[in-house]
């Protein structure tokens, strides 16, 4: 739209001058110059009235906001936002700033738009070993009237503005803060994502207070004195070692003691076993003598069952203390031995 207005300002001055050529050529002539001057005024007027308007109208793109300054009251207006704004040419000056995210990059390696000077941050540690910081930053301006117009009000004629004035500063003041408060042993380990939460957490509480909001932090690399971190190495790889070997240590004495757990349980199983097997025999054994003081023929009876089918007759001694009681299996049957005779000296 205000490219369209300086258009028809422009045309307007193309006209203006146009008239003014048919004066002088009229002039010239000695011919009546009204026509001429009619143009010129047309051409002017024209001319002016569009140009002021292309300078009164503000055009403010979505991502962008724009500061006012007013010249007569030496104070700031409300920021103006999106859209079409009509302002006063030469009272009301606006500054354009964007409040769309923007990366801040700190890194030796080339980075495509990165701008000089934005090196890697140089720390050190609590023992005082160098670090160098490698790292990007995702900001934004804040969009609320006091935030945008207090970055104007204290960085608009610093160099570098708000950007290397405010945010270079504050994020190399915070890297070298949080880096003091930790061993180069523990950064280059498992500190470091631990110290890169902390440093966005201390820029949030920084920035913000004056006009800028931290997205996110993110270390990108971590640089050290190649002697540093050469005893890093090799200290890590002894470190392996000595896991891997304390490793096979319990390995070694894990399967000793499952061994000796074995032999206890089988020991004690074997024991279990035999203790069960002993009482059941001795268990059988009561039975067995409960059921012969009740049944006396019972032994018998199991010793005639248990002979060969073949036998039939068997002879034993009727005074001989065997299994079988003779005469209570013959009914009194068997001949009882005589007393020997007396002798004539009884």
């Amino acid at each position: 739209m205000g490219f369209i207005l300086q258009l028809v300002a422009l045309a307007g001055a193309v006209i203006a001058l146009l008239g003014i050529a048919l004066v002088v050529s009229a002039s010239s002539r000695r011919e009546n110059t009204r026509s001429g001057v009619l143009i010129t005024a047309v051409g002017v007027v024209i001319g002016l009235v569009f140009f002021i308007i292309s300078q009164g109208l503000l055009i403010v793109p979505v991502t962008e906001r724009a500061v006012v300054f007013n010249a007569i009251t030496g104070r700031l207006e409300d920021p103006r936002g999106p859209g079409i704004s009509i302002i006063v040419p030469g009272i009301q000056q606006p500054y354009i700033y964007p409040i769309n995210n923007q990366t801040f990059f700190t890194t030796d390696e080339p980075v495509q738009g990165n701008r000089p000077g934005q090196a890697a941050i140089q720390a050190r540690s609590i023992e005082g070993q160098n670090v160098r910081v490698n790292a990007v930053l995702t900001y934004r301006l804040d969009s609320n009237p006091e935030g945008l117009n207090r970055i104007h009000t204290n960085w608009f004629n610093q160099i570098g503005g708000y950007e290397f004035g405010l945010v270079r500063p504050a994020l190399n003041n915070t890297v070298q803060e949080i880096t003091a408060t930790y061993t180069a042993e523990n950064i280059y380990g498992r500190a470091r994502e631990e110290m890169g939460r902390r440093i966005e957490q201390r820029l949030r509480e920084t920035l913000e207070r004056q006009g800028v909001i931290v997205e996110a932090f993110r270390i990108l690399e971590l640089t050290f004195t190649p002697e540093f971190t050469e005893a890093i190495e090799r200290k890590e790889i002894a470190n392996q070692e000595l896991q891997r070997a304390q490793t096979e240590a319990q390995r070694v004495e894990t399967e000793a003691r499952g061994r000796a757990q074995a032999a206890i349980e089988q020991a004690r199983g074997q024991a279990e076993s035999a203790l069960l097997a002993a009482r059941a025999e001795a268990e059988a054994l009561s039975l067995i003598s409960q059921q012969i003081a009740e049944n006396p023929a019972l032994i018998q009876f199991r010793y005639v069952e248990n002979l060969s089918d073949n036998v039939q007759l068997i002879l034993v001694p009727t005074n001989s203390p065997f299994l079988f009681d003779f005469n209570s299996l013959t009914g009194g049957m068997m001949p009882q031995p005589r007393p020997a005779a007396p002798t004539g000296d009884e």
